[in-house]
């Protein structure tokens, strides 16, 4: 069963670029998906597209049964209570703890407190880090922030993970360390991951799926695929 569909997708910004076109796909559910292509391929405006942080100029997204790009702004909260997002820069609030940073996505849709702390000691053993509730995160290696992002991100049992880069500001052992947290969660959860990446070592290691693209067009899709001269 699908997950995440486009037909005939593109996206035009209003300085005249287009950064994807004519793109149709198709992702199952429960799949683990990279991204891969040289700068200014259309990676990260495919994941903006899939999270409506930008409107498809043309063509038609469907992630999770909803029509993204006909989703009202008011309405946007709906479609991202599907998804968790994982960034290259983490995005902790400093001034949180671990466990209340992990919290803070649950606490904003009004969830009670008991459930709260279920989710987030869940969310934080799935990514090892349940001895670290208490830290803040200048008190945690960059690998570790990340995890504790990635938990923030799965806190609510989303459907997808979309991750941009997600490994991008780390060195490559803490990057395999990201990478199998997220294999396990795409194995335990039956979370479907799609992430941009342009870190080849991960993606000839992985052996997942693996799109292609060049110039906002999609060159290439394999099931077990690597990261081939296409992308750079």
């Amino acid at each position: 069963m699908d997950l995440i569909r486009l037909k005939n997708v593109e996206k035009k910004y209003k300085n005249g670029v287009t950064a994807i076109y004519d793109l149709n796909l198709a992702i199952e559910k429960g799949s683990f998906v990279f991204i891969i292509g040289g700068s200014g391929s259309g990676k990260s405006t495919l994941i903006k597209m899939l999270y409506r942080e930008e409107k498809p100029t043309k063509g038609k997204i469907v992630v999770g049964g909803l029509d993204v790009g006909k989703i009202r702004n008011s309405k946007v909260y709906k479609l991202r209570r599907k998804l968790g997002i994982v960034f290259q820069d983490f995005r902790l609030l400093p001034k949180l703890t671990v466990f209340e940073n992990v919290a803070f996505a649950l606490e904003v849709i009004g969830a009670p407190k008991n459930e709260i702390r279920t989710k987030v000691l869940k969310a934080l053993e799935d990514v090892g880090l349940k001895n670290k509730v208490h830290n803040y995160p200048d008190q945690l290696s960059g690998g570790e922030q990340q995890r504790v992002a990635i938990a923030r991100a799965i806190v609510n049992d989303p459907k997808l993970l979309l991750c941009d880069e997600p490994t991008g500001n780390l060195d490559p052992d803490r990057s395999l360390e990201i990478m199998k947290v997220l294999e396990q969660i795409n194995k335990s959860r039956g979370t479907t991951i799609l992430m941009a990446t342009h870190d080849r070592e991960t993606v000839n290691k992985m052996k997942k799926q693996v799109i292609t693209l060049k110039d906002g067009h999609l060159v290439k899709f394999k099931q077990k695929g690597t990261y081939t001269d296409e992308a750079i």
